[in-house]
Order: C-alpha cells, then sequence, then structure tokens
C-alpha cells in the first residue's frame, strides 16, 4: 500500500462481529481464555496488549516501514524508552544535537539519567564535529534530531547514519516534526524512528501518546518491548483509538500545513520588524539543500527572531487574535510562544526568538494576524 492507503487500512479492518468501518475501542483489560488454559484471541492484559495499541503499532511500523512499532504513554516516555533500552554491552554514552527538544536536556538534567549515561552535545550540521565526537570515546547512542526544536535546524541523516555506524553507535531520530509523511528516516539509515503522537500524527491536541518505531529486530527492540510491558507507560485504548483516527488523514494535513508554512514563512522573510526566519523551506535557509533531498516537504514549524529583543518577542505574541499562545505543535490551530520564557534560565533560545506551529486555518487569516501584531 502506498503511504496515503496505508494511512487509512494499516492495522485496521472492518469488524467481524458488527461490520464496523471504525475500529471499535476495546476497553476491556483483561481477555477470557479457553478451557484449555490458552488465549484464542491473543489478548491476555492489557498492559501487556490490546486490540486498539496492536492496531496503531501495527500502522505506525507499515508508515516508518519499520520492522515494529512500540507505543507508549507520552513523547517523552518514548525517548525515555530508548535511552533505557540501550543494551548493556553497548557504551553508555549518548551523543545529542546542541539544538534539541528542551525535555531531553531535562531528562538528564532532572533525573537519574544524567549519572547513569555520559552526554555529549554536538552541532549536527557540522559533520566532522559529530565524528570527533563519536570517536573520541565509545558512542552508544547518536541521537538526531531534525528539523531540530526550536531553530529548525536540519540534519543530514544518511551522512550522520554512517558516521555513527561506523563508530559501533546506534542512530535514532526523532522525527515528531516531520512525521512518516515528509521524512523515512529508517529508510535513510538511522535504526530507530521516534514520534510524540502527541503532535502531528494525532494532530488534534486531544491526544498524549508516544512512539518508537524500530528498523530491524535486535537486542534494542526486545528492551523496548520489555519496558514497554514491565514499567508499564504504556497509552490507554482510547488515546490509541484517537491517535488511528488522526492518522487517517495525515496525509493532507501535512500538506495543508507546508503549504502554509512556507508562505508564513516568506511573508514574515520580508517583513521589516522580522531579523532572521527559521524555515528549511526558504533558499537562503542553510538547512535548504539538505531537507530538499531527505524531505518531500519542508515541514509546518518555523522559528522567527524580533528586532527589539524579548519584549518585542513577547509584545507580538500578546497581540495575536486568531493564533493562539501556547505550547506544543501539530494540531489543527495555530500556535505561537515565546520559547526562552517557557525553558527558563537553562533555556539554549534566543531571547527574541517566537516559534510557530502553522495550523490549519486560511493561510491569509494567518499572515493578516501576525501582520497587525507586528
Amino acid at each position: 500500500m502506498r503511504l496515503e492507503t496505508a494511512a487509512i487500512h494499516a492495522g485496521r479492518a472492518v469488524d467481524p462481529a458488527t461490520g464496523a468501518v471504525t475500529l471499535p475501542i476495546h476497553l476491556s483489560t483483561t481477555f477470557e481464555r479457553a478451557p484449555d488454559g490458552t488465549y484464542p484471541h491473543d489478548f491476555v492484559y492489557s498492559r501487556n496488549d490490546n486490540p486498539n495499541r496492536r492496531a496503531l503499532e501495527t500502522c505506525l511500523a507499515a508508515l516508518e516501514g519499520g520492522v515494529q512499532a512500540v507505543a507508549f504513554a507520552s513523547g517523552m516516555a518514548a525517548i525515555t524508552a530508548v535511552i533505557e533500552s540501550l543494551p548493556r554491552e553497548r557504551p553508555a554514552r549518548i551523543v545529542l544535537p546542541d539544538d534539541m527538544y528542551y525535555g531531553i536536556r531535562t531528562l538528564f538534567a532532572a533525573t537519574d539519567a544524567g549519572a547513569r549515561f555520559e552526554v555529549v552535545t554536538v552541532d549536527m550540521t557540522d559533520l566532522d564535529a559529530v565524528a570527533h565526537a563519536v570517536t573520541s570515546a565509545p558512542t552508544g547512542i547518536v541521537w538526531i534530531e531534525t528539523p531540530s526544536n526550536p531553530l529548525v535546524h536540519v540534519t543530514d541523516i544518511v551522512a550522520l547514519t554512517r558516521i555513527a555506524h561506523d563508530a559501533g553507535a546506534i542512530v535514532a531520530v526523532d522525527n515528531t516534526w516531520a512525521t512518516p509523511v515528509l521524512q523515512r528516516p529508517l529508510a535513510l539509515g538511522a535504526d530507530v524512528s521516534v514520534h510524540a503522537v502527541t503532535k502531528y500524527i494525532g494532530g488534534h491536541s486531544d491526544v498524549m501518546l508516544g512512539a518508537v518505531v524500530v528498523a530491524d529486530e535486535s537486542p534494542l527492540l526486545t528492551n523496548l518491548l520489555a519496558w514497554q510491558k514491565y514499567k508499564g507507560a504504556v497509552p490507554s485504548p482510547f488515546e490509541c483509538w484517537l491517535a488511528l483516527r488522526g492518522i487517517e488523514s495525515i496525509v493532507p494535513r501535512m500538506h495543508l500545513h507546508c503549504t502554509n508554512a512556507l508562505a508564513v514563512a516568506h511573508f514574515l522573510a520580508e517583513h521589516p520588524r522580522v531579523e532572521a526566519v527559521h524555515y528549511p523551506g526558504l533558499p537562503s535557509d542553510p538547512g535548504h539543500a539538505i531537507a530538499a533531498r531527505q524531505m518531500s516537504a519542508f515541514g509546518g514549524m518555523l522559528s522567527f527572531d524580533l528586532a527589539g529583543g524579548a519584549d518585542a518577542a513577547m509584545a507580538v505574541a500578546a497581540k495575536v487574535r486568531i493564533i493562539i499562545r501556547a505550547t506544543s505543535l501539530g494540531g489543527t490551530h495555530s500556535l505561537i510562544e515565546h520559547r526562552a520564557s517557557i525553558e527558563g534560565p537553562t533555556t539554549m533560545a534566543p531571547p527574541n526568538l517566537l516559534r510557530l506551529s502553522v495550523g490549519l486555518e486560511h493561510v491569509d487569516d494567518i499572515t493578516e494576524d501576525l501582520a497587525q501584531a507586528l
């Protein structure tokens, strides 16, 4: 099946009991055994497996081209699971990008993960710097985030995967901003693709869920499945059902997100109060050539720097009328936020930067709202 068809059909079928076209929600936590003690329907207990979760995992694996997907209760649970599932024979050393989702930085600063793993950050647009980082000491994981949050840096997945694999490291790609519609990291050589399903895959700002898609049968996959089952950070059947509902429209949604974002980026790039626009769809962006090669479109996320510093950025965010001042991204609504104030004193975000998740509203309404706010 092609991507558009898999988004609607993979993991689901017409319900044999009722003829329902939409997958029912299976809320039962336990399942009946046969008289001989077996489980004829292959379900035992909902923490172990559930029809809705299995359908979602099957669908995500099909979209990403992986051997299996493993779903978790949030994007951070999925990220943590990958890190903690690193096989013990591999070095407890992780190379991270210097521009990345703030939650990962906080994970190592605020929990015991910081003491259990050596963490190195590097500019992943600099291939020589990455090569030095992974060869200067044995490395377990190279973590790629592309496009990155919040500066929208683009990383060459093929080149970095080659460098990491030559050094014996596992490659995990956070594919949240691109989704399988725009970018397929496993086809580019990565071992793992990670998603905050809460964002574009769910697509409606009403799901809390994460997922990991693994390229091949491996010790990492074995560990991920054990982590899911025994540590118990699993999504509910309803969350999985909502995510599958969102996936059915993900292809047309992503196309509209991208079309709107490109128009908004061009508008902002020409505005006299905007000092810089971070969006790989602009030919002037440093990541444009790589993004054009490894992505089918440039995404729905952008950031921009305001003349006048933090006060100017906060003032613009305060004046929007249609765009909503809120964190998160990937839903139908356009959302704007001042990342530095969200992240606090340890932020790496510039004080004059606003991050914009471009939604599905009419693009002229989005640009007119930005124009009046600016």
